[in-house]
């Protein structure tokens, strides 16, 4: 084993970074992928910004478009989805994401005289997009497992099937909003999937971000599911804040929660800087 290669860069741009988690196995709760090789990882943190980037050899490139449907869901899709639709509020994490969003859009009314147009990427179980149906917006669930789509579409969603970071964004409508609900820490590349939003976005519109808080998960040590395998990038803040920046975007509110599953979370509405 050559040792492992960093799969993302530092949004410091790299100058400031010192080892933090290692892992040779995977921790307690980490969904079982096959990857072919032996598992070995770790996390490094910027002493300045706060981001924690993977590094490893392990290769996650065709996860999402099959193996992670298959090991997280397998053919409970469905039955998934009805169990997270029938938690009580005070226990879903989604009924939070759903209240944010709906009370910042009251604040900030992103249209007049037609429903808000809104764009769920890695919809996944598609559970957002379907709350904010039921509060009278027009939604598009988004996901490059064709599982995921088709479970949306039996949904009564609209649907598309890719991947956002190289998907022709000409086959989408334009949005009001866009979301990456626990998405963007899933990607090499945050920067350019967060860019990319410039494509499919009206004037004005905005994009809102969930991603794992690594500064509160780091302080109860390396079995948090906030540092699972899949996870590429854990943010602070600052980190989530310069990522935006430097994908064309600025930050409106950026604020960390504890969610009622436990997570450790930041969230944030983003605007377009050429908006």
């Amino acid at each position: 084993m050559t040792g492992p290669r960093p799969t993302i860069e530092c949004p410091c741009g790299g100058a400031h970074l010192v080892p933090s988690f290692r892992y040779d196995r995977p921790p307690a709760g980490e969904t079982a992928f096959d990857f072919g090789e032996p598992y070995y990882r770790e996390y490094r943190r910027c002493g300045l910004c706060g981001h924690f980037f993977s590094c490893h050899e392990m290769d996650l490139s065709a996860l999402y478009s099959s193996a992670y449907i298959e090991a997280t869901y397998g053919t409970q899709m469905r039955a998934a989805y009805d169990r997270i639709m029938s938690l009580p509020s005070e226990a879903s994490d989604n009924m939070g994401r759903m209240a944010r969003v709906l009370a910042f859009a009251e604040r900030h009314p992103p249209v007049r005289g037609r429903q808000p147009r809104l764009l769920d990427i890695g919809s996944g179980l598609a559970v957002f997009p379907a709350r904010m149906r039921e509060a009278g917006w027009d939604c598009t669930a988004l996901d490059p497992d064709p599982r995921a789509a088709e479970h949306a579409q039996s949904l009564g969603l609209a649907t598309a099937t890719g991947d956002f970071l190289t998907m022709d964004l000409a086959a989408l409508d334009r949005f009001d909003f866009v979301t990456f609900n626990k998405v963007i820490e899933h990607v090499e590349a945050p920067v350019v999937m967060l860019h990319r939003t410039s494509g499919v976005l009206d004037p004005g519109g905005l994009v809102y971000v969930e991603v794992p808080d690594g500064d509160a998960a780091s302080s109860q040590g390396p079995g948090r599911e906030e540092f699972f395998v899949e996870h590429h990038h854990v943010f602070s803040p600052a980190s989530l804040a310069l990522t935006a920046k430097r994908a064309g975007l600025s930050t409106v509110i950026i604020e960390r929660l504890r969610e009622p599953s436990g997570k450790f979370t930041i969230c944030a509405f983003l605007g377009s800087d050429q908006g």
